[in-house]
C-alpha cells in the first residue's frame, strides 16, 4: 500500500497526504498573519518567515523532498530573497531619501496609516527573506551539499570519520 522511492528515505502515507493538504493553507495563512500582525504588537517578519517556510517543510515532507524541491528549483527561492532584501532596503532607504532617517515612517508624510503600511512591508521582506533562506538551506542540506572542513589541513575537506586531535593539546607541534 505505500511506495517507496530508491533510497527508502520516503513512504508515501494517505493520511499524512490528506492531513498536509488540509492543513498547510491554514498553516501559510497563519504565517502571513504574524508577518502583518508585527505591526501592531507581538509577532514579525521573522516568526511569520519561520511559520511560511515550515508550511513547505510540511509539503516536502508529506509528498518528497525532490519533487518540492524540483517545484521551487530554479529563480524562485533567490527572487523571493531578493525581493524580501530589496523591499526592506526601499521603505529604509526611501525614508532617508525623505530627509528622514533609515526606517523612519513618519519621514514619508503619510501619518499614522503611512507607520503601519511601512512597518508591514519591511516585516513582509524580512518573513520573504527568512522563509526563504530557511528553505533554501533545507533542500541544501536535505542534498548534502555541505562537507565538514578540518582547520589541520588548511581547509581541505574531511570525511573519513576519524575523530581530530589538537596539537597543541596533546603537546606534539603542528608540521
Amino acid at each position: 500500500m505505500s511506495q517507496s522511492e530508491p533510497n527508502g528515505t520516503y513512504v508515501e502515507s494517505t493520511i499524512i497526504m490528506t492531513t498536509v493538504r488540509i492543513v498547510v493553507p491554514f498553516v501559510f495563512t497563519f504565517g502571513l498573519f504574524v508577518m502583518f500582525h508585527g505591526a501592531d504588537s507581538a509577532g514579525g517578519g521573522f516568526q511569520g518567515g519561520v511559520i511560511v517556510a515550515a508550511a513547505v517543510l510540511l509539503l516536502a515532507f508529506a509528498f518528497g523532498i525532490e519533487p518540492t524541491r524540483a517545484w521551487l528549483e530554479g529563480p524562485l527561492l533567490r527572487i523571493t530573497i531578493a525581493v524580501g532584501g530589496a523591499t526592506f532596503a526601499f521603505v529604509g532607504l526611501g525614508a532617508l531619501a525623505a530627509g528622514g532617517a533609515f526606517l523612519e515612517y513618519p519621514a514619508y508624510g503619510f501619518g499614522s496609516d503611512g507607520v503601519k503600511y511601512g512597518i508591514e512591508l519591511v516585516e513582509l521582506g524580512i518573513g520573504a527573506v527568512v522563509s526563504g533562506v530557511l528553505i533554501s538551506l533545507f533542500f541544501s542540506l536535505a542534498r548534502g551539499d555541505f562537507e565538514v572542513v578540518s582547520e589541520h589541513d588548511g581547509g581541505d575537506a574531511e570525511s573519513n570519520g576519524e575523530p581530530e586531535v589538537d596539537a597543541a593539546a596533546t603537546g606534539g607541534e603542528r608540521a
